[in-house]
């Protein structure tokens, strides 16, 4: 009895294609969302990489040019008010907001200082936002992935003992597939939520750094604009 019933489960397919084409239709969609949502964390994870890579190599080159000893005019005005990189926009909205606070006469309007820093505070939160777009979904997809894999697992268990019930037979053939295909949904749930529970905290910290070195930069830039105020 026992070598039918190993045989009968022998014969059972258990690749991953098969166990999903078994499940029924909520296991599926449990399947199918967490594929989903590792997939787009994967994508978000390397487009991170790649935007995070490009924004320090672009501070890098500014901060050469920026303390290069030209002047800050003659930078600006080979920056454009519109430039590309992240720290270029920060001291772009800076300058611009100093010379809009020259009158005519080019005596400066009051409270210059102080529009200049929130000129600057709103372009470093843009670049905030910018950064830390995407990662919302990551940490959502740490918390909840295991969850979802563990609810298609506790769902495909049930399947299997209503299959038990049904065929009024608890031999291993029975009741092993079942079983797999109710594993898969937690195994896919934690592939979903590793990954992006360590990028996650790996980016976060990166765009805290990054973010840091622009506020580090808008500091230094309004002290030295401070003592041509002062001047």
């Amino acid at each position: 009895m026992e070598t039918e019933t190993l045989a009968a489960v022998q014969e059972v397919d258990f690749s991953m294609l098969a166990l999903f084409l078994r499940a029924t239709f909520t296991v599926k969609l449990v399947m199918l969302i967490l594929i989903f949502a590792s997939i787009w964390s994967w994508g978000i994870i390397i487009q991170k990489f790649i935007n995070y890579r490009i924004a320090r190599r672009e501070s890098e080159k500014f901060d050469r040019a920026f303390w290069s000893g030209d002047p800050l005019d003659e930078l600006f005005d080979r920056l454009g008010p519109e430039p590309s990189g992240a720290a270029e926009r920060i001291f772009a909205a800076g300058m611009v907001e100093w010379r809009r606070s020259h009158r005519s006469d080019g005596n400066l309007i009051a409270g210059a200082q102080a529009r200049i820093d929130r000129s600057m505070d709103v372009a470093i939160n843009r670049e905030s936002e910018k950064l830390n777009n995407g990662l919302t979904f990551l940490a959502t997809v740490g918390a909840i992935a295991p969850f979802v894999g563990l609810f298609g697992t506790v769902w495909g268990i049930k399947n299997a003992f209503e299959e038990i019930a049904i065929q009024q037979n608890t031999n291993l053939a029975v009741v092993a597939p079942g079983i797999a295909e109710a594993l898969v949904a937690t195994a896919l749930g934690l592939l979903a939520a590793i990954p992006a529970v360590i990028f996650y905290n790996k980016l976060s910290t990166d765009s805290d750094r990054i973010i840091s070195g622009f506020d580090s930069f808008a500091d230094e830039f309004a002290t030295i604009l401070s003592r041509q105020l002062d001047s």
